[in-house]
């Protein structure tokens, strides 16, 4: 399993693909399979751990990213001989070196960050196999051998019927992307609290679109994780997710209706196939229909939420349906 190297896997706060890295090894360790992780020296798995570096580049302010990647991947490229299947989850990089190897390479897509990286994706796309994570996010010129949508550890994530708080939620990355400006004016607009939480990722975005608008209601909180996290989540009357670019998943999304919350999402990308409009939140297309949505808040039943993602998107399918997969593959060597 060839795990990012951006933060430690699993993650301690934000690092959404060192956690679902983290969540399908540790399942895969469970159903009796032979893994190596490759990470970060800091990650905590009961698979065997292979690294080149102790910590994570984005911990790490003295670290070389490129050159922390090149190490990391060249490093278990060179050990392919041991395994049977490479399962990547570094994105493009790894692919380079598919012709180079015998051992099948899975790469499970978590979004293509700029239209520049498609070529490489093209270009091996006859001899790897590539996992979407959502149907929205496939690109017609590729192939794929299997959609898996990401799964969480529910027991995690507990469900609570009443929230002690009237309050909504944003949860993400600062940026211009995940709308966090139109969360502010939603909330200005219904008369409800706002509780920010996420790292700064574009510090230009937050000078000037979060942080003048910020007071008493508007709070921007950063980054949180473990039990802060659970409580925000559970205690929330909905969670806003107003972005602007085609999601590829939403993990937030999932974790916030596992906790009972519902999403009040801008119908982009794959919240189509993450929510289930007027049962585990309300796909709304602007500002206005946003708090429209907050009216209709009280005809939410909270537990289906809950429910909805129990169903659809526990670690457990997850493991289950990539397990299938990596047979898939062996079998057709």
């Amino acid at each position: 399993m060839l795990a990012p190297v951006a933060w430690r896997t699993p993650p301690e706060n934000y690092g959404p693909w060192e956690l679902i890295t983290s969540l399908l090894t540790e399942e895969l360790v469970k159903s009796g399979l032979d893994v190596t992780l490759f990470a970060t020296g800091n990650s905590i798995t009961n698979a065997k751990l292979e690294s080149l570096t102790a910590l994570g580049y984005e911990e790490n302010s003295a670290s070389n990213a490129k050159v922390m990647e090149c190490m990391h991947i060249s490093n278990c490229i060179e050990k392919a001989d041991e395994f049977d299947i490479i399962h990547n989850q570094f994105d493009f990089l790894p692919l380079t070196y598919s012709r180079l190897i015998k051992v099948p390479i899975l790469t499970t897509i978590h979004g293509f960050s700029s239209p520049d990286i498609l070529p490489v994706y093209k270009r091996y796309n006859s001899n790897t196999h590539y996992v979407s994570i959502s149907y929205s996010n496939r690109h017609p010129s590729l192939d794929y051998i299997a959609n898996v949508y990401h799964g969480i550890d529910l027991k995690m994530y507990p469900y609570c019927l009443d929230p002690s708080q009237d309050y909504l939620l944003f949860m993400g990355r600062i940026h211009p992307d995940k709308g966090v400006h139109e969360a502010i004016e939603i909330a200005q607009n219904s008369g409800l609290p706002l509780l920010i939480a996420g790292i700064i990722q574009d510090k230009d975005y937050f000078e000037r679109m979060v942080k003048p608008y910020l007071n008493s209601s508007i709070e921007f909180i950063g980054r949180v994780g473990g039990k802060e996290k659970i409580d925000l989540l559970q205690n929330a009357v909905a969670f806003l997710h107003p972005i602007s670019f085609e999601e590829p998943f939403g993990l937030s999304v999932v974790e916030a209706m596992a906790c009972g919350t519902p999403v009040i999402a801008y119908k982009k990308g794959s919240m189509n196939e993450v929510i289930e409009d007027g049962k585990t939140g309300f796909l709304v297309e602007d500002v206005n229909s946003a708090v429209e949505a907050i009216l209709n808040l009280p005809n939410i039943d909270r537990k289906y939420c809950s429910e909805f993602v129990e169903k659809n998107f526990s670690k457990e399918r997850m493991a289950t349906d990539y397990i299938k997969i990596y047979e898939k593959i062996l079998h057709s060597k």
